[in-house]
């Protein structure tokens, strides 16, 4: 198996990021920078599992990224005993429970704010150098809401 880079550790230091105190950030900023490390996972899977025309990649992840199955995942993952540390339950409550001004053209208020709150504890684990356990969470919640890719 190939060597992983760090791909936080190298956005830092090559534009001379500040370190910053990740618990001052918002819950809906966590969201914003969780969104695309969720999706970068799913298009990951996607594209591991099958060369496919760009068309068929996207209407396959799709199905895993809209909010409604972010929401499943959360609501999975927050439900079940043990999965969740104290600290991830917590961040997911601060994004689920913030008050966003847009909300998702195709998703109901309660999906939306799930997968936001979903996003929020992805955006964390990313941000506090935890990728290896935001990837192991996607796993987790697709297996518990019987998706697989």
């Amino acid at each position: 198996m190939a060597q992983s880079i760090n791909i936080l550790d190298q956005v830092k230091e090559t534009f001379e990021c500040a370190e910053k105190d990740i618990n001052g950030y918002s819950p809906l900023t966590l969201a914003y920078i969780g969104d695309d490390f969720y999706d970068l996972i799913i298009r990951t899977v996607v594209v591991e599992r099958a060369n496919r025309p760009a068309n068929e990649l996207h209407k396959l992840t799709v199905q895993y990224v809209k909010a409604q199955t972010q929401a499943e995942m959360a609501e999975a993952l927050y439900a079940a005993e043990g999965v969740l540390t104290e600290k991830e339950a917590d961040i997911y409550r601060r994004g689920r429970n913030a008050k966003s001004h847009t909300t998702a053209k195709n998703a109901s208020v309660a999906d939306y704010r799930r997968a936001t709150g979903f996003e929020a504890l992805i955006g964390y684990l990313y941000l506090t150098g935890q990728q290896e356990r935001a990837v192991l969470l996607v796993k987790q919640g697709m297996e518990i809401t019987g998706r697989t890719i």
